[in-house]
């Protein structure tokens, strides 16, 4: 349950929040032996547990490397020791971040047109804004402990730049750019057309909601010739990072206004992207948000709001200063007040048209041939990703209550049945667990596969299995990975930690003496553990319908899911060539969620 302190700063809390913990070598190496082991043959445990025993002898390379984390953890300046992690971890990859990292929301329809449900969204997020810059957004706090808002200073003029042979942001609230952004203006998309439109005014006001209308249907009017395919800058977005890094020095180099044009969008406080049509249904409204004409977007951009034209909207997310549970804060804020609450919070006045203007870009042919390949290469790989959308509307957090289960646990249970059921095998299976109760806390990696789980499995496919034998499987898979689940929240976790080490060899190897990559990253335990199969990730928000994000592998199914008290939505998502198991997977998920309840259903009536 989360509340609020009322009257603290928002980033009060920061310095004063535990730091991360940093397990010890040998409970790390503990804890990956019991977290792989499922998943492997007794060959491959043995080859792994071998590999484990070299790297962690005391002149093995793994008490050098955690030795080396200690000190880096203790360095002054330092607020975790995943302080180097995270930029390697989302800025450091090399592959499109379009439908591969970002992810999304689509909010709960609202009757509205366009333009005023834009406006709308809009006037929630500059109020937002200006409260955050007067730290009068409350911090959370979660079962008495605060958690951090650091997250919040990626929230508006933040934007990835691509680079080589990492990414960098630029954002507010760095040495580089001190303090809140005092940029008055967002970027709006319409029909591949770029247009800088103020939404506060001259005298720091924010326009009031007449006056953003307006401003929308006069972009609307003056976009209304769709820009050419090879001409939309956006598609460059989509590129792999180090392509993207080249056309954008090109673009830069080209003309000074192309250099004038990119600051814009990249100081710009936030995207709103205006779609000329209306989704089909639900499944297109989604995929849209995660991958639609990527020349009416910015996919570098923090924060891009979509909004079609019969009014449905939603929100894409670039993931690397920003993860889910800050972008439910923020989106709740949004869209649990009225617009014209938030005007009059935010002291909006009726201030005329708002200024605005195109964005334009000088492009000589090269450029436009690459601009058109990143479009049709885009399109290809939006094409070749096959989605479901799945709705469980007798199922929730509340029925999962009644039935004495944690709700997580059950869907997380139900999609090992549901894998085993589809593709005839159990598959590594990764949940993002949230730890900002810690200092700069983001998430720790989980695994869900268990012995426990896999017994579940086993007996619930076993014909001569009786009732009591599947209950006790299903309890005791549960209580392992609520277990489980909190000693990720307590930072207890083997594999960034791994992961980490792995990576200060890589930087620092022969500064440590430690040349050669140590062989325990190439083991089947290591390889077999991150292979996921499933992808799963929850967004609990009364104000979304639907959460989603990509495929982490050629074979994985991205499980993206809002579970609420009285509804449990999935969006699903794999690669086309094995749409059809994703398929087979989301029939079978409905089938486990039925036979699992009713599992439940007769412990409850036997009393």
């Amino acid at each position: 349950m989360n509340s609020h302190e009322p009257s603290t700063p928002t980033f009060a809390h920061e310095d004063l929040l535990p730091r991360v913990p940093l397990p010890s070598l040998e409970e790390t190496c503990q804890r990956f032996i019991e977290w792989c082991s499922p998943l492997l043959t007794p060959e491959e445990l043995a080859a792994t547990e071998s590999e484990l025993a070299a790297f962690r002898a005391p002149d093995g390379p793994g008490p050098a490397l955690h030795a080396a984390l200690r000190r880096y953890d203790a360095s002054e300046g330092v607020h975790s020791w995943l302080d180097t992690f995270w930029p390697y971890r989302y800025l450091g990859r090399r592959d499109r971040i379009a439908l591969n990292a970002n992810f999304f929301f689509l909010f709960k329809d609202v009757e509205a047109s366009q333009a005023e449900r834009a406006a709308g969204i809009i006037a929630g997020a500059v109020a937002y804004k200006l409260r955050l810059d007067d730290e009068r957004i409350p911090p959370i706090v979660q079962r008495g402990q605060p958690l951090s808002m650091e997250q919040n200073k990626y929230l508006f003029s933040t934007t990835r730049i691509p680079g080589d042979p990492q990414d960098t942001v630029r954002v507010p609230y760095s040495e580089e750019w001190p303090g809140p952004s005092r940029e008055r203006h967002i970027v709006v998309f319409y029909r591949g057309n770029l247009f800088r439109l103020d939404v506060i005014g001259p005298d720091g006001l924010p326009h009031s909601l007449a006056d953003l209308v307006a401003g929308l249907e006069a972009v609307k009017k003056a976009g209304a010739a769709r820009a050419a395919t090879d001409t939309a800058v956006g598609h460059l977005t989509t590129k792999a990072r180090a392509e993207w890094a080249a056309s954008r020095a090109t673009l830069a180099a080209l003309d000074p206004a192309n250099a004038a044009a990119l600051d814009e969008v990249e100081r710009a406080l936030f995207c709103v992207c205006l779609e000329d049509f209306a989704p089909s249904g639900t499944l297109n409204a989604c995929d849209q948000m995660l991958h639609g004409d990527s020349g009416n977007r910015w996919f570098d951009k923090a924060v891009s709001f979509i909004v079609f034209e019969d009014g449905r909207a939603g929100i894409n997310i670039e993931h690397c200063g920003l993860d889910g549970t800050t972008i439910l804060s923020f989106v709740d804020a949004v869209l649990e007040t009225s617009p014209e609450e938030h005007e009059r919070a935010s002291g909006a006045q009726p201030q005329g048209l708002p200024a605005f203007q195109p964005i334009e870009f000088t492009l000589d042919e090269a450029l436009r041939a690459d601009i058109q390949a990143a479009a049709e290469s885009f399109a290809a790989y939006g094409a070749a990703t096959a989605t479901r959308t799945v709705s469980f509307e007798d199922f929730g957090q509340a029925r999962a209550k009644q039935l004495k289960i944690s709700p997580d646990a059950f869907v997380q249970m139900a999609y090992q049945l549901a894998h085993q059921r589809a593709k005839g095998f159990t598959g590594a299976t990764y949940e993002s667990i949230a730890t900002r109760q810690y200092r700069r806390g983001r998430t720790e990696a989980m695994r869900v596969v268990t012995p426990e789980s896999q017994h579940l499995v086993a007996v619930m496919q076993d014909p001569g299995a009786d009732t009591a034998a599947k209950l006790a499987a299903f309890r005791a898979a549960a209580t392992k990975h609520v277990a489980r689940a909190k000693e990720c929240q307590a930072g207890q976790a083997p594999e960034q930690h791994l992961w980490e080490l792995q990576l200060i060899q890589k930087r620092r190897g022969e500064e440590l003496g430690i040349t050669e990559q140590p062989a325990l990253y190439e083991t089947p335990g290591w390889l077999v553990m991150r292979d996921d199969y499933l992808s799963t990730s929850s967004a609990p928000s009364a104000h979304i319908q639907y959460f989603g994000f990509g495929s982490t592998s050629s074979r994985c199914v991205g499980v993206a899911y809002v579970l609420l008290p009285d509804r449990f939505n999935l969006y699903l998502s794999t690669p086309e060539p094995v749409a059809d198991q994703m398929y087979v997977f989301a029939d079978r998920l409905r089938e486990a969620v039925t036979e699992l309840q009713a599992l439940l259903e007769t412990e409850q009536a036997a009393g």
